[in-house]
Formats: structure tokens, sequence, C-alpha cells
């Protein structure tokens, strides 16, 4: 989780604390708020120590308890302040692609489960060194930032490691237009939809594409991973958009199941991906 997000978690805590601490009732213990709340003790010590993000009606029921009703309003003002946060291109690139897929690996490293949505290229969990290394040039060049594409696909390759250690699970959906898009020479997209043809069947993994004449209940939108159900990242042109509160996070899975409906899987995916494979020419 990015420093300043995390900061303004930690603040929020000491002001929790801080409404507890100064009830004008008299000061409350962790373990009294708790009774009167009606909850565990260890979940006032994550709000409190910034571990966990607080909903709003966490936030009313604690002003509440403390007998700070008014403060309320100053606790979802702060809430709504961090809880959608963004992360610029500019600013995360200004060492490079290699120190983002760096963060990326240790995001990722921790997570059981990913359920994510792919629009605009082949995810980087499946994504082969050329088509990795063709990508990042693109996005180095449009973003005007250093150009260390090596750096960057070895760390991207070391994060597709995750995909053959038990327990893990990638559960990733793909548009059909994203096989065909030619953002590499055709050699380079033919040994990537091989790659993707060689995953179907993985364990770890489930592959769905959205043919381009499926039927869909939603337009599709930006590119987007969930991880373990506990955080979201949206990707845009300027910024990536960190979420991770419940009822975003519930959203975007309702998203995710939504598309899947539409999607084919297993040998069904294997054949519209060997279809557009006949088609490329090297």
């Amino acid at each position: 989780m990015s420093t300043d997000y995390q900061r303004a978690r930690e603040e929020l805590g000491r002001r929790l604390r801080e409404l507890r601490v100064e009830s004008p009732a008299g000061r409350l213990t962790g373990v009294q708020l708790a009774q009167r709340l009606g909850w565990q003790q260890s979940k006032i010590s994550k709000l409190e120590n910034g571990r966990q993000t607080p909903t709003d009606d966490d936030l009313r029921a604690w002003a509440v308890a403390t007998g700070q009703p008014d403060v309320f309003a100053e606790l979802r003002a702060r809430l709504k302040g961090f809880e959608s946060h963004i992360r610029s291109w500019r600013r995360q690139l200004a060492a490079g692609h290699g120190p983002v897929q760096e963060t990326w690996n240790n995001l990722v490293s921790d997570a059981q489960t990913m359920h994510a949505v792919s629009n605009a290229a082949v995810s980087g969990m499946l994504q082969t060194a050329d088509y990795a290394r063709h990508v990042f040039e693109h996005h180095a060049a449009l973003q005007n930032t250093l150009p260390d594409t090596e750096v960057a696909v070895r760390a991207r390759m070391k994060r597709q490691e995750w995909l053959y250690r038990p327990g893990k699970r990638l559960n990733l959906l793909m548009h059909e237009s994203v096989l065909w898009a030619r953002i590499c020479p055709p050699d380079v997209l033919a040994a990537q939809l091989d790659r993707l043809l060689g995953v179907v069947g993985m364990d770890t993994v489930r592959m769905g594409i959205l043919p381009l004449d499926a039927p869909l209940r939603l337009s599709l939108g930006n590119s987007f991973c969930m991880l373990d159900e506990r955080l979201v990242v949206v990707e845009d042109w300027h910024a990536e958009l960190w979420l991770d509160d419940a009822e975003t996070i519930a959203l975007y899975r309702r998203v995710w199941d939504a598309f899947a409906d539409a999607a084919v899987f297993g040998v069904d995916a294997q054949q519209v991906i060997a279809r557009v494979r006949r088609s490329i020419k090297v």
C-alpha cells in the first residue's frame, strides 16, 4: 500500500483514538468501547493503528459511542479523502518501470487469489518477455520516462512465478479484441497467443475469453485487478486507482461476475485463441 495512503489511514486512526480518550463522559479504554459497540477489541486496535479502513457506519458508531456524534461529518470527510487513492504514473515512473513492477511483485506475493479483467493488453501475469518488452517501450515513450525496459521485463517475469505456487489462483477475463491488438510484431503476438493456449487448463489459472460477439450486460471499462477481495487496482492513462473500501470492492466483484457470465472457458476459450492465432502470418 502506498505511503501517502497508509499515512492518511494512520492519521484517521489517531483521530479515532483521540475521540476515545477524550470522551466527554470520561476516558474509555479500548475494551470498554468495543463492548459499547459490540465489536471485537481487535477491531478497535486495527482502526486506531491504521491497519483497517473503517466504513461510514463504523465512523458514525464510533462518534456516537464516544459521545461526540457531531464529529461524524469530519471523520467521513477524512475517509472520503483517501479511500479512492490515485497513484499518478508521472510520480510512480520517476525512477522507471522497474520499481513499479517490484511494487507489484510485493503486492501480489501475499495474495492467494486474483480476479482480473484485461481489456487493453494481455495480462502481465501471462505475458511473454518479448510481448512485455514492447508494452514497456510504448509506455515509456508515452510517459517520457526512464527507459529501463529490461529491468522491468525481468521483474514482470519474476512475478509470474506466483502462478506455480500451490494454493494460488488467477481468475482472468480478457476481451477477444486484446488477442487481435497489434501492439507488437506478428511473430511476437503469435508466440504470446501460443503462451495463452498453453496455460488453459493450468490448476492455478482460470482464464475466460469474452468473444467479440458475446452479449454483454455491461459496457467494457478499464482493466482492473482484485487481490483477495481486499484491494482493487484500476488502470487509466494518467494513474492507477487503488481502492480498498468494502462497497467498492463488492462492486468490482459484481462487474467481474457479470463479464464471467458472458465469457467462454476451457476448450471454448482455446478455440477462440486458436482462431486468432491462425490468422497471424509470420
